[in-house]
Protein backbone atom coordinates (compact mmCIF):
# COMPACT_ATOMS: atom_id res chain seq x y z
CA UNK A 1 0.00 0.00 0.00
CA UNK A 2 1.11 3.58 -0.73
CA UNK A 3 0.61 6.39 1.71
CA UNK A 4 -0.28 9.82 0.30
CA UNK A 5 -0.25 13.01 2.29
CA UNK A 6 -3.11 15.32 1.23
CA UNK A 7 -2.16 18.85 0.15
CA UNK A 8 -5.23 20.35 1.76
CA UNK A 9 -7.15 19.78 4.99
CA UNK A 10 -9.72 17.05 4.97
CA UNK A 11 -12.99 18.42 6.34
CA UNK A 12 -14.35 15.05 7.44
CA UNK A 13 -11.18 13.46 8.82
CA UNK A 14 -9.09 16.50 9.67
CA UNK A 15 -5.35 16.19 9.35
CA UNK A 16 -3.82 12.85 8.81
CA UNK A 17 -2.75 10.24 6.34
CA UNK A 18 -4.84 8.18 4.00
CA UNK A 19 -3.93 5.29 1.77
CA UNK A 20 -4.76 4.35 -1.83
CA UNK A 21 -4.15 1.13 -3.67
CA UNK A 22 -2.08 0.96 -6.86
CA UNK A 23 -5.17 0.23 -8.93
CA UNK A 24 -6.95 3.26 -7.52
CA UNK A 25 -3.96 5.46 -8.41
CA UNK A 26 -3.91 4.17 -11.99
CA UNK A 27 -7.63 4.77 -12.32
CA UNK A 28 -7.22 8.28 -10.94
CA UNK A 29 -4.40 9.05 -13.40
CA UNK A 30 -6.50 7.80 -16.31
CA UNK A 31 -9.41 9.99 -15.25
CA UNK A 32 -7.13 13.03 -15.01
CA UNK A 33 -5.64 12.33 -18.46
CA UNK A 34 -9.13 11.80 -19.92
CA UNK A 35 -10.36 15.12 -18.52
CA UNK A 36 -7.25 16.92 -19.81
CA UNK A 37 -7.70 15.44 -23.30
CA UNK A 38 -11.38 16.44 -23.28
CA UNK A 39 -10.45 19.97 -22.32
CA UNK A 40 -7.81 20.11 -25.08
CA UNK A 41 -10.25 18.80 -27.70
CA UNK A 42 -12.91 21.24 -26.55
CA UNK A 43 -10.47 24.14 -26.80
CA UNK A 44 -9.37 23.03 -30.26
CA UNK A 45 -12.99 22.92 -31.41
CA UNK A 46 -13.63 26.39 -30.00
CA UNK A 47 -10.52 27.77 -31.72
CA UNK A 48 -11.45 26.11 -35.00
CA UNK A 49 -15.02 27.42 -34.86
CA UNK A 50 -13.73 30.88 -34.00
CA UNK A 51 -11.35 30.79 -36.95
CA UNK A 52 -14.07 29.63 -39.36
CA UNK A 53 -16.47 32.27 -38.08
CA UNK A 54 -13.84 34.99 -38.43
CA UNK A 55 -13.05 33.86 -41.98
CA UNK A 56 -16.72 33.87 -43.01
CA UNK A 57 -17.27 37.31 -41.47
CA UNK A 58 -14.23 38.58 -43.37
CA UNK A 59 -15.63 37.18 -46.62
CA UNK A 60 -18.96 38.90 -45.97
CA UNK A 61 -17.19 42.19 -45.26
CA UNK A 62 -15.13 41.86 -48.45
CA UNK A 63 -18.34 41.52 -50.48
CA UNK A 64 -19.96 44.47 -48.73
CA UNK A 65 -16.86 46.67 -48.99
CA UNK A 66 -16.45 45.80 -52.69
CA UNK A 67 -20.04 46.86 -53.37
CA UNK A 68 -19.62 50.03 -51.34
CA UNK A 69 -16.37 50.81 -53.17
CA UNK A 70 -17.99 50.40 -56.59
CA UNK A 71 -20.93 52.59 -55.62
CA UNK A 72 -18.65 55.27 -54.16
CA UNK A 73 -16.48 55.40 -57.29
CA UNK A 74 -19.56 55.64 -59.51
CA UNK A 75 -21.10 58.29 -57.26
CA UNK A 76 -17.96 60.43 -57.06
CA UNK A 77 -17.34 60.41 -60.81
CA UNK A 78 -21.02 60.93 -61.58
CA UNK A 79 -21.15 64.01 -59.33
CA UNK A 80 -18.15 65.46 -61.15
CA UNK A 81 -19.94 64.80 -64.47
CA UNK A 82 -23.09 66.61 -63.38
CA UNK A 83 -21.07 69.62 -62.30
CA UNK A 84 -20.60 70.29 -66.02
CA UNK A 85 -23.78 68.77 -67.50
CA UNK A 86 -27.23 69.51 -66.17
CA UNK A 87 -29.32 66.60 -64.94
CA UNK A 88 -32.33 67.89 -66.89
CA UNK A 89 -30.38 67.83 -70.15
CA UNK A 90 -29.03 64.37 -69.35
CA UNK A 91 -32.53 62.97 -68.84
CA UNK A 92 -34.40 64.79 -71.61
CA UNK A 93 -32.01 65.39 -74.52
CA UNK A 94 -32.66 63.01 -77.42
CA UNK A 95 -29.11 63.08 -78.77
CA UNK A 96 -26.00 61.40 -77.40
CA UNK A 97 -22.80 62.70 -79.02
CA UNK A 98 -20.24 63.30 -76.23
CA UNK A 99 -17.33 62.47 -78.55
CA UNK A 100 -18.33 64.90 -81.33
CA UNK A 101 -18.93 68.60 -81.80
CA UNK A 102 -21.49 69.86 -80.88
CA UNK A 103 -21.70 67.70 -77.80
CA UNK A 104 -25.01 66.32 -76.57
CA UNK A 105 -25.39 64.32 -73.37
CA UNK A 106 -28.91 62.90 -73.58
CA UNK A 107 -29.06 59.39 -72.14
CA UNK A 108 -32.37 58.53 -73.85
CA UNK A 109 -30.84 56.98 -77.03
CA UNK A 110 -28.61 54.66 -74.98
CA UNK A 111 -31.42 53.87 -72.56
CA UNK A 112 -33.85 53.05 -75.36
CA UNK A 113 -31.22 50.84 -77.01
CA UNK A 114 -30.62 48.88 -73.80
CA UNK A 115 -34.35 48.48 -73.15
CA UNK A 116 -34.98 47.43 -76.76
CA UNK A 117 -32.35 44.69 -76.52
CA UNK A 118 -33.63 43.59 -73.11
CA UNK A 119 -37.27 43.50 -74.22
CA UNK A 120 -36.42 41.49 -77.33
CA UNK A 121 -34.26 39.07 -75.35
CA UNK A 122 -37.01 38.58 -72.75
CA UNK A 123 -39.57 37.89 -75.48
CA UNK A 124 -37.32 35.06 -76.62
CA UNK A 125 -36.03 33.70 -73.30
CA UNK A 126 -38.93 33.97 -70.87
CA UNK A 127 -41.66 32.03 -72.70
CA UNK A 128 -39.32 29.43 -74.19
CA UNK A 129 -37.41 29.09 -70.93
CA UNK A 130 -40.61 28.65 -68.93
CA UNK A 131 -41.99 26.09 -71.38
CA UNK A 132 -38.69 24.20 -71.23
CA UNK A 133 -38.87 24.23 -67.43
CA UNK A 134 -42.46 22.90 -67.51
CA UNK A 135 -41.43 20.10 -69.84
CA UNK A 136 -38.43 19.12 -67.73
CA UNK A 137 -40.39 19.30 -64.48
CA UNK A 138 -43.70 17.69 -65.45
CA UNK A 139 -43.35 15.78 -68.70
CA UNK A 140 -39.78 14.62 -69.26
CA UNK A 141 -38.58 11.22 -68.14
CA UNK A 142 -35.86 11.28 -65.49
CA UNK A 143 -33.21 10.10 -67.97
CA UNK A 144 -34.25 12.77 -70.47
CA UNK A 145 -34.14 15.45 -67.76
CA UNK A 146 -30.67 14.39 -66.65
CA UNK A 147 -29.53 14.66 -70.28
CA UNK A 148 -31.16 17.94 -71.32
CA UNK A 149 -30.43 20.00 -68.22
CA UNK A 150 -26.61 19.67 -68.42
CA UNK A 151 -26.79 20.65 -72.10
CA UNK A 152 -28.67 23.81 -71.15
CA UNK A 153 -26.09 24.59 -68.51
CA UNK A 154 -23.32 24.15 -71.08
CA UNK A 155 -25.02 26.79 -73.25
CA UNK A 156 -24.84 29.16 -70.29
CA UNK A 157 -21.07 28.73 -70.24
CA UNK A 158 -20.44 29.68 -73.88
CA UNK A 159 -18.36 32.91 -74.08
CA UNK A 160 -20.46 35.90 -75.05
CA UNK A 161 -18.06 36.93 -77.79
CA UNK A 162 -18.86 33.62 -79.51
CA UNK A 163 -22.54 34.49 -79.28
CA UNK A 164 -21.75 37.91 -80.75
CA UNK A 165 -20.10 36.53 -83.87
CA UNK A 166 -22.86 33.92 -84.12
CA UNK A 167 -25.37 36.79 -84.25
CA UNK A 168 -23.32 38.70 -86.82
CA UNK A 169 -22.47 35.83 -89.16
CA UNK A 170 -25.52 33.55 -88.87
CA UNK A 171 -28.58 35.30 -87.41
CA UNK A 172 -28.16 38.61 -89.24
CA UNK A 173 -28.00 37.00 -92.74
CA UNK A 174 -31.20 35.08 -91.93
CA UNK A 175 -32.94 38.28 -90.87
CA UNK A 176 -31.72 40.13 -93.98
CA UNK A 177 -33.07 37.33 -96.18
CA UNK A 178 -36.51 38.01 -94.70
CA UNK A 179 -36.20 41.80 -94.32
CA UNK A 180 -33.82 43.00 -97.06
CA UNK A 181 -33.68 46.57 -95.71
CA UNK A 182 -32.13 45.40 -92.45
CA UNK A 183 -28.65 46.75 -91.76
CA UNK A 184 -25.64 44.58 -91.05
CA UNK A 185 -25.74 45.82 -87.46
CA UNK A 186 -29.23 45.71 -86.00
CA UNK A 187 -30.97 45.30 -82.68
CA UNK A 188 -33.06 42.29 -83.71
CA UNK A 189 -30.20 39.85 -84.20
CA UNK A 190 -28.57 40.99 -80.95
CA UNK A 191 -31.88 40.60 -79.08
CA UNK A 192 -32.45 37.08 -80.38
CA UNK A 193 -28.98 35.89 -79.46
CA UNK A 194 -29.05 37.56 -76.03
CA UNK A 195 -32.35 35.75 -75.49
CA UNK A 196 -30.70 32.46 -76.46
CA UNK A 197 -27.89 33.20 -74.04
CA UNK A 198 -30.17 33.83 -71.02
CA UNK A 199 -32.66 31.06 -71.89
CA UNK A 200 -30.71 28.36 -69.97
CA UNK A 201 -30.77 30.54 -66.86
CA UNK A 202 -34.55 30.91 -67.02
CA UNK A 203 -35.12 27.22 -67.78
CA UNK A 204 -32.77 25.88 -65.10
CA UNK A 205 -33.86 28.15 -62.24
CA UNK A 206 -37.56 27.85 -63.09
CA UNK A 207 -37.28 24.08 -63.26
CA UNK A 208 -35.63 24.03 -59.83
CA UNK A 209 -38.50 26.12 -58.44
CA UNK A 210 -41.09 23.73 -59.90
CA UNK A 211 -39.34 20.60 -58.66
CA UNK A 212 -39.39 22.09 -55.15
CA UNK A 213 -43.22 22.19 -55.19
CA UNK A 214 -44.53 19.42 -52.90
CA UNK A 215 -45.71 16.27 -54.63
CA UNK A 216 -48.89 16.30 -52.53
CA UNK A 217 -50.19 19.35 -54.45
CA UNK A 218 -49.84 17.49 -57.73
CA UNK A 219 -51.49 14.37 -56.33
CA UNK A 220 -54.41 16.41 -54.99
CA UNK A 221 -54.94 18.04 -58.40
CA UNK A 222 -54.80 14.68 -60.17
CA UNK A 223 -57.29 13.28 -57.66
CA UNK A 224 -59.72 16.04 -58.63
CA UNK A 225 -59.45 15.01 -62.29
CA UNK A 226 -57.00 17.65 -63.54
CA UNK A 227 -54.91 16.91 -66.62
CA UNK A 228 -51.13 17.12 -66.65
CA UNK A 229 -51.25 20.48 -68.43
CA UNK A 230 -53.74 21.85 -65.89
CA UNK A 231 -51.58 20.64 -63.03
CA UNK A 232 -48.51 22.26 -64.55
CA UNK A 233 -50.09 25.62 -65.39
CA UNK A 234 -52.64 26.01 -62.58
CA UNK A 235 -50.89 24.32 -59.65
CA UNK A 236 -47.14 23.95 -60.11
CA UNK A 237 -46.38 27.28 -61.81
CA UNK A 238 -48.40 29.38 -59.30
CA UNK A 239 -46.87 27.45 -56.41
CA UNK A 240 -43.33 28.08 -57.67
CA UNK A 241 -44.03 31.61 -58.84
CA UNK A 242 -41.55 33.30 -56.51
CA UNK A 243 -38.66 31.21 -57.84
CA UNK A 244 -39.82 31.67 -61.42
CA UNK A 245 -39.98 35.45 -61.01
CA UNK A 246 -36.48 35.38 -59.51
CA UNK A 247 -35.21 33.58 -62.61
CA UNK A 248 -36.91 36.17 -64.83
CA UNK A 249 -35.30 39.03 -62.92
CA UNK A 250 -31.83 37.49 -63.07
CA UNK A 251 -32.25 36.91 -66.79
CA UNK A 252 -33.43 40.49 -67.42
CA UNK A 253 -30.56 41.90 -65.36
CA UNK A 254 -28.15 39.73 -67.34
CA UNK A 255 -29.63 40.99 -70.60
CA UNK A 256 -29.40 44.66 -69.56
CA UNK A 257 -25.76 44.26 -68.61
CA UNK A 258 -24.73 42.23 -71.67
CA UNK A 259 -21.79 43.82 -73.47
CA UNK A 260 -20.01 41.78 -76.14
CA UNK A 261 -23.05 40.56 -78.09
CA UNK A 262 -24.56 44.03 -78.48
CA UNK A 263 -21.16 45.58 -79.18
CA UNK A 264 -20.53 43.17 -82.06
CA UNK A 265 -24.03 42.68 -83.49
CA UNK A 266 -26.07 45.79 -82.63
CA UNK A 267 -23.61 48.43 -83.79
CA UNK A 268 -22.53 51.72 -82.27
CA UNK A 269 -25.14 54.23 -83.41
CA UNK A 270 -26.91 55.91 -80.48
CA UNK A 271 -30.38 56.39 -81.86
CA UNK A 272 -33.74 56.98 -80.19
CA UNK A 273 -35.78 54.40 -82.07
CA UNK A 274 -38.06 51.43 -81.49
CA UNK A 275 -37.25 49.82 -84.84
CA UNK A 276 -35.31 46.59 -84.12
CA UNK A 277 -34.02 46.44 -87.70
CA UNK A 278 -31.85 49.53 -87.23
CA UNK A 279 -28.42 49.89 -85.70
CA UNK A 280 -28.49 51.07 -82.09
CA UNK A 281 -26.09 51.49 -79.19
CA UNK A 282 -26.61 50.33 -75.62
CA UNK A 283 -25.16 51.73 -72.43
CA UNK A 284 -22.70 48.86 -72.06
CA UNK A 285 -21.46 49.09 -75.64
CA UNK A 286 -20.85 52.83 -75.20
CA UNK A 287 -18.75 52.12 -72.13
CA UNK A 288 -16.70 49.65 -74.17
CA UNK A 289 -16.31 52.17 -77.00
CA UNK A 290 -15.05 54.95 -74.74
CA UNK A 291 -12.88 52.67 -72.62
CA UNK A 292 -11.04 51.42 -75.69
CA UNK A 293 -10.42 54.88 -77.16
CA UNK A 294 -7.88 57.62 -76.57
CA UNK A 295 -9.97 59.62 -74.12
CA UNK A 296 -8.14 61.85 -71.68
CA UNK A 297 -8.53 60.76 -68.08
CA UNK A 298 -10.58 63.25 -66.09
CA UNK A 299 -12.20 64.88 -69.13
CA UNK A 300 -15.95 65.27 -69.53
CA UNK A 301 -15.91 62.55 -72.17
CA UNK A 302 -14.24 60.20 -69.71
CA UNK A 303 -16.78 61.03 -67.00
CA UNK A 304 -19.63 59.97 -69.27
CA UNK A 305 -18.58 56.35 -68.61
CA UNK A 306 -19.46 56.68 -64.94
CA UNK A 307 -22.67 58.62 -65.56
CA UNK A 308 -23.85 55.88 -67.91
CA UNK A 309 -22.66 53.22 -65.45
CA UNK A 310 -24.60 54.84 -62.62
CA UNK A 311 -27.71 54.93 -64.80
CA UNK A 312 -27.29 51.25 -65.57
CA UNK A 313 -26.75 50.49 -61.89
CA UNK A 314 -29.89 52.34 -60.81
CA UNK A 315 -31.92 50.66 -63.55
CA UNK A 316 -30.83 47.20 -62.47
CA UNK A 317 -31.36 48.07 -58.80
CA UNK A 318 -34.89 49.25 -59.51
CA UNK A 319 -35.72 46.01 -61.34
CA UNK A 320 -34.38 43.95 -58.44
CA UNK A 321 -36.37 45.93 -55.87
CA UNK A 322 -39.59 45.49 -57.84
CA UNK A 323 -38.88 41.79 -58.28
CA UNK A 324 -38.26 41.30 -54.56
CA UNK A 325 -41.56 42.97 -53.79
CA UNK A 326 -43.37 40.71 -56.27
CA UNK A 327 -41.58 37.65 -54.87
CA UNK A 328 -42.65 38.47 -51.30
CA UNK A 329 -46.16 39.27 -52.47
CA UNK A 330 -46.70 35.91 -54.18
CA UNK A 331 -44.44 33.69 -52.09
CA UNK A 332 -46.06 30.41 -51.01
CA UNK A 333 -45.18 28.68 -47.73
CA UNK A 334 -45.46 24.89 -47.48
Amino acid sequence: MIEITPLFPLSARGKGMFTLGRQEILTLNQEVRSKKSQIVVKNEKKNREFGIRTFLIACAFVSVLTTVGIVMVLLFETISFFKEVSLFSFLTDTKWTPLFIPQHFGILPLLSGSLLITLGACLVALPFGLMTAIYLSEYAHEKVRRTIKPILEVLAGVPTIVYGYFALTFVTPLIRSIFPDTGVFNALSASIVVGIMILPMVASLSEDAMVAVPRSLRDAAYALGATKLEVATKVVVPAGLSGIISSFVLACSRAIGETMIVTIAAGATPKLTLNPLESIQTMTSFIVQVSGGDIEHGSIEYSTIFAVGMTLFLLTLGINIIAQWITRRYKEEY
